[in-house]
Parts: C-alpha cells; sequence; structure tokens
C-alpha cells in the first residue's frame, strides 16, 4: 500500500494530470491493484475531465467489465464533514469517491470551489486522508499543485512513499530540478523518480541524455505525445481508448505510446518494491 505524489516545479506544463490519468487506468487494466486517484489541485478539473464528460456522468458503460460511472458528489468536499465528525476510516473514503472501474480505480475529486480561500479550508485535510486511503487501497496516485509555495505540499511530499517529479525536455526546467536536489533534502531521497510528459523522442533531450545530464544511473521514465490519447482525455475518453489499445499491432501509430507507457508503470511498480526491500 504506497502513496505515489505526481509534483512538478513552476508553471511549465508538464502533462502531470493526463500522465497520473494514463498510468493509473492502465494500471487497472492490466494488474490486479485497488487504486485511487486523488486531485488535490486549485480550480483544476483536467483529471476528471479526462474520464467523464459531464452530461455522461450518470452513464454505465463497459459493464462486463465492472465500469461504472456515478454522481457521487466531489469527494473532498463530502469527507470534510466526516473529518470535522472525526469520522474519516480507509472504508468510507470509497463513499465519496467516483468509480472508473469497480474495485480497481475510483477518483476522488478536489474541491469545486472556485474561491482560493474556500480551498484552503480542505489543504490541511489532504494528509489525514491520504493516511487513512493508504490502510484501504494499494496504489494512491495523488495531482499535487505545482511548486512548494502552496500550503500542503511538503506535507504530501513528506508522507508519499514514492515522489514522481515530471519534467519537460527544455533545458532550463531539467537545470531547475538539479537546483531543487541542492536546496531541498527531501529531493534527494531514495525515493524520486523521474517523468517526461508530453515526450518528444526526436528532440535531443533524450530520456538517456536527461539522464545522464542530471547524473541519474536510469534511465527516465517517459509518457510520449498522442493525439489520439489525449484527445481522449479532453472529452473523457480515457477508458476507452486504452481498451481499445491494449492489444495492438506493433504497426499501429499507437504502439510506441502503449509501450512506454506500460515500462513508466513497471518502473513505478518496482521502484517501490525496491524501496519496500530498503525498509
Amino acid at each position: 500500500m504506497s502513496i505515489i505524489a505526481f509534483w512538478s516545479n513552476g508553471r511549465e506544463e508538464t502533462a502531470k494530470t493526463l500522465s497520473i490519468a494514463a498510468i493509473s487506468t492502465y494500471m487497472a487494466i492490466q494488474h490486479n491493484y485497488k487504486i485511487l486517484s486523488v486531485s488535490t489541485t486549485y480550480n483544476d478539473d483536467t483529471l476528471q475531465t479526462c474520464f467523464w464528460r459531464p452530461e455522461r456522468q450518470q452513464q454505465t458503460v463497459f459493464p462486463e467489465l465492472g465500469v461504472r460511472k456515478n454522481d457521487i458528489a466531489s469527494g473532498v468536499e463530502g469527507l470534510a464533514k466526516a473529518i470535522s465528525s472525526n469520522k474519516v476510516t480507509p472504508e468510507i473514503i470509497t463513499n465519496y469517491t467516483k468509480i472508473v472501474f469497480k474495485d480497481r480505480l475510483e477518483v476522488l475529486l478536489g474541491p469545486s470551489t472556485s474561491s482560493y480561500q474556500e480551498y484552503e479550508k480542505f489543504i490541511p485535510m489532504y494528509t489525514e486522508i491520504l493516511k487513512s486511503a493508504n490502510k484501504y487501497y494499494d496504489l494512491i496516485f495523488v495531482d499535487l499543485n505545482k511548486g512548494l509555495e502552496k500550503e500542503g505540499i511538503l506535507d504530501v511530499l513528506t508522507i508519499a512513499d514514492l515522489i514522481v517529479v515530471n519534467i519537460t525536455q527544455r533545458l532550463k526546467i531539467i537545470d531547475d530540478v538539479i537546483a531543487l536536489k541542492e536546496k531541498y533534502p527531501i529531493f534527494n531521497r531514495s525515493n524520486i523518480m523521474y517523468l517526461i510528459g508530453r515526450y518528444d523522442k526526436f528532440s535531443k533531450y533524450s530520456s538517456k541524455n536527461i539522464a545522464r545530464y542530471m547524473g541519474e544511473k536510469k534511465e527516465i521514465a517517459t509518457i510520449p505525445y498522442n493525439t489520439l490519447f489525449f484527445e481522449a482525455c479532453n472529452e473523457g475518453k480515457i477508458v476507452d481508448y486504452f481498451l481499445r489499445y491494449r492489444r495492438i499491432d506493433t504497426e499501429d501509430r499507437n504502439a510506441i505510446f502503449i509501450s512506454e507507457v506500460n515500462k513508466t508503470c513497471d518502473k513505478i511498480i518496482y521502484k517501490l518494491q525496491e524501496l519496500q526491500m530498503r525498509n
């Protein structure tokens, strides 16, 4: 049972949320894990949009796979009442999630408020929610706000079993991450791995070259740019996409994307196993 925090530094677009959606969906299809994806970001419905279009949230799809969609209210706002009443238990959290695959993948949405002052009230609750959820789910993927300035981010990073630092193929961003390692001890721990979202294999800043530049022993994980995948995320059809291409010909335009998602999932699983053996 592990908390996996996805984080990125600054304003650069890293496709962090879409990477979480891809990894959690693929893992739910390919592995027998009970997975929870948690959105903590402010005024951002990207994760929700990957799985549901608003007008279709009450439909049931793929019943033979136990896939269903429900209309439970935004989870964190519902959980806030349970927390204030001191009634949070691992099992109760699932009552506030939206189900993607029954007993496989659930999503806990962030606050729906557009007021940052209202949003701030929920921030201190996330560590308690994640600790409790960690007793019930096998894997918890946490979509964190960018940077370190906002309250609560370091708290979640501190309790995370694995921190996935999302980067781009831009040299400035890579240098910024190297500087972070010198400034913040948390980024020098053994539970750090790097992920390049919207990866372009034709860039001279390849995953191997970036790893070499950063002094990393292992090649950095990637989620390549794929037009059909990104369109599916915009239309609430990420489940459709992965079910359609889970068995794919190597000549298909989606083969590289699926292969890299698979490799990234394997790297996360292997890293978690490696960390558990050390402990």
